[in-house]
């Protein structure tokens, strides 16, 4: 089972807190636009039906019908035709007069007509909102990949309140078309995780998150370790080049006859080639700084250059 319906399976499970009969008909209202289809019949007789592959939003809109309208309904289950194909949910509602009310309270009839302002006036109408919509035609990326939520309809208009209604909970979508659909979009690791705290999966938000901070320690150990790696390299090139250096001067001209200064320097560098500046400072005792020791073995580079220009450009 992918995420997307773990998700989907918990918000049907969600109970409004506030307004109840109010929100289960705002999230019915979204659900049918988003991935319904209107049934017409005689004489105005207008039904409707929905196919899904989960049969928790099929159950979920099933019992919101049957609570809110008491309305009949049929449910048919199409096996998949191989063991990939998941099973389809067809439910029903026959064109009828109670049928045209029904639609007409959801303010899914006439078809002009979109989802009354009045209706998103609280936080859990809102909320209802967007969980409709999700159910209808969402979809969300498991955290482990990239950071991706989406709601794909063919209602270019009803995409627009979608992105509005996500606006209103400070939440910034994008809108694009794709192949005839029009999808907003999350993806930004903070917006996937408000909206889905917003809708009610909380227990997908806690899956979410806890992945994403691991990700997120992962990322900061990996650029530790690379920029470590960075400089104990730096380090080692420049240890390397150093001892080189030395070498050339030593074939030159020996070593003994160096300043004294320089030929101090030089020793402990060749006596301690691995050591980092750092370490040959502690070497030192404090009676030479890291960066005078860096000062004196660039004037031994520049010794040994004068001896053999090309002699430190493989270093």
């Amino acid at each position: 089972m992918s995420f997307a319906e773990d998700v989907k399976n918990e918000l049907c499970s969600y109970e409004p807190e506030k307004d109840a009969d109010l929100a289960m008909k705002i999230e019915a209202s979204c659900l049918l636009r988003m991935g319904g289809s209107l049934l017409l019949g005689m004489n105005g007789a207008i039904g409707i039906r929905l196919a899904t592959a989960n049969n928790a939003v099929a159950r979920r809109l099933l019992g919101i019908l049957k609570k809110q309208y008491a309305l009949p309904t049929h449910v048919m289950v199409r096996q998949g035709l191989n063991l990939r194909k998941k099973n389809m949910y067809t439910l029903s509602v026959d064109p009828s007069q109670e049928g045209r009310s029904v639609l007409e309270d959801l303010a899914l009839w006439p078809v002009t007509e979109q989802l009354p302002r009045p209706w998103l006036s609280s936080m859990e109408a809102r909320r209802a909102f967007l969980r409709g919509a999700f159910l209808g035609g969402g979809s969300v990326n498991k955290p482990q990949s990239d950071y991706h939520l989406e709601f794909m309809t063919g209602n270019e208009h009803f995409a627009r309140e979608i992105v509005h209604v996500l606006k209103l909970f400070h939440i910034h979508a994008g809108l694009t078309e794709r192949k005839e659909e029009f999808v907003v979009y999350l993806k930004e690791g903070d917006a996937v995780t408000n909206c889905l705290q917003i809708m009610g999966a909380q227990s997908a938000l806690m899956e979410f998150e806890n992945v994403r901070i691991m990700k997120t320690v992962r990322n900061q150990i990996n650029r530790q370790v690379n920029c470590e790696t960075a400089n104990l390299q730096k380090t080692v090139n420049a240890a390397v080049r150093q001892v080189k250096a030395i070498r050339i001067v030593d074939e030159h001209m020996g070593i003994e006859k160096l300043p004294e200064k320089l030929r101090i320097v030089a020793r402990l560098r060749w006596e301690h080639p691995e050591a980092s500046l750092k370490e040959l400072e502690e070497l030192m005792e404090g009676t030479l700084s890291k960066s005078g020791i860096g000062h004196r073995l660039k004037k031994i580079e520049s010794m040994a250059l004068t001896f053999d220009p090309l002699g430190l450009e493989e270093v």
